[in-house]
């Protein structure tokens, strides 16, 4: 089942029980990722790590990475 068929099946639920309609899906998307940032800020903080640009910096490093110097 696809999200928009469930959310046609809750809507419809919902009418046939006279509440309130879910919202429609990806309405609070950018909101949850505001909360799941906050949440990995927080535990990098209790952790004692940089709570910013982690998310930039590991992109930059699989973007553009060094060459790597051999041993021999």
């Amino acid at each position: 089942m696809s999200i928009t068929q469930q959310h046609l099946l809750d809507t419809y639920r919902a009418q046939r029980l006279g509440e309130a309609p879910p919202p429609p899906p990806g309405t609070r998307d950018w909101r949850t990722a505001r909360e799941l940032r906050g949440y990995w800020q927080f535990h990098a903080v209790v952790a004692e790590r940089p709570a910013h640009a982690r998310l930039r910096r590991a992109l930059g490093r699989l973007l553009h990475p060094h060459p790597r110097r051999s041993a021999c």
